[in-house]
């Protein structure tokens, strides 16, 4: 298995044609502009990626622009493979593997209400499918269910078997986990309150909200390992105004126009995903456009991370 994973990632977007069909040169629009944060990594394929919405195929496509687009840099690049079918999760695993990412990461498998021992051969199935480090991903919000302590710990056991990214709230279970489970990387998904995932025992971040704001995230982490809580709170506050307004208009399709009005063509969001209200965007891009907000998303002032 591959070394540290632990740092601040962006759970990467999807760049889609204006007939929705997955565009590259969108895609490497979004790469580029993600790389250029000072993040740790690239977590590609995710829910933030619209997977649900895309086919195995496309995703196998999705990972090689990716890995090219990136070929320059010395990111990390995680690829999420988790799909309803383990077959189709292998063979995802399988082509990461082959194009050279650094790990992979999964969904629990969904559609149906899986068991808890169904999941955790599904995971097991996937940490021996290759060479790979596996972080698993405990997202009760996108699969319907929250897994208790003995569970995820399992899982966590499994040979090959990384690390978690932890999108609950529940910060008992991931404090749990932390006590038990001290070398495993645990990275918190919940953007607006990373604070106190970090304070509960994860030492990395995937993030939606990374694609706009990596230079504050880059910033954050770097605060809560100083110890400057000061600091920490205020940019925390500067994520947290962010996602309220991404509620306004659906935090996907916000994103997208976050990143359009910075001049970052993306492409729109595929269906059924669509502008929740209209009367947000004004209040989305007046956000973006605050003196204090416009360093951390402009690209002006790339030092501007500590």
């Amino acid at each position: 298995m591959t070394a540290c994973l632990d740092g601040m990632y962006a759970a990467l977007l999807t760049g889609f044609a204006d007939n929705e069909d997955l565009d590259e040169p969108r895609q490497r629009n979004i790469v580029n502009h993600v790389l250029r944060q000072g993040l740790k990594g690239l977590y590609v394929g995710g829910s933030t990626a619209e997977s649900g919405l895309m086919t195995t195929d496309e995703l196998h496509e999705q990972q090689g622009i990716v890995k090219d687009a990136a070929k320059a840099s010395d990111v990390t690049l995680i690829a999420h493979v988790g799909q309803p079918s383990l077959r189709d999760s292998i063979r995802l695993a399988r082509n990461a593997e082959n194009l050279g990412y650094d790990a992979l990461s999964a969904l629990p498998p969904h559609s149906y209400r899986f068991t808890p021992d169904e999941i955790f051969h599904y995971y097991k199935a996937l940490a021996s499918a290759t060479s790979l480090p596996l972080i698993v991903y405990e997202v009760p919000g996108r699969v319907g269910r929250e897994s208790s302590v003995a569970e995820l710990s399992a899982i966590l056991d499994l040979p090959g078997v990384a690390g978690i990214k932890f999108s609950s709230m529940n910060l008992f279970v991931l404090s749990q986990l932390r006590s038990r489970h001290s070398d495993s990387t645990i990275f918190f998904g919940s953007d607006e309150t990373y604070m106190t995932g970090a304070l509960s025992g994860a030492n990395g971040g995937i993030g939606s909200t990374y694609n706009v704001f990596g230079k504050l995230y880059v910033a954050l982490d770097k605060a809560m390992e100083a110890g400057d809580m000061d600091r920490a709170r205020d940019l925390q506050k500067i994520s947290r105004d962010y996602v309220g307004h991404l509620f306004e208009v659906g935090v996907m399709p916000g994103i997208k126009l976050s990143l359009q009005h910075l001049g970052v063509d993306c492409g729109p969001c595929r269906a059924p995903f669509r502008i929740l209200s209209d009367a947000g965007r004004a209040p989305l891009t007046a956000f973006l456009e605050q003196a204090d907000i416009a360093p951390w998303v402009s690209g002006k002032q790339d030092t501007l991370t500590a």
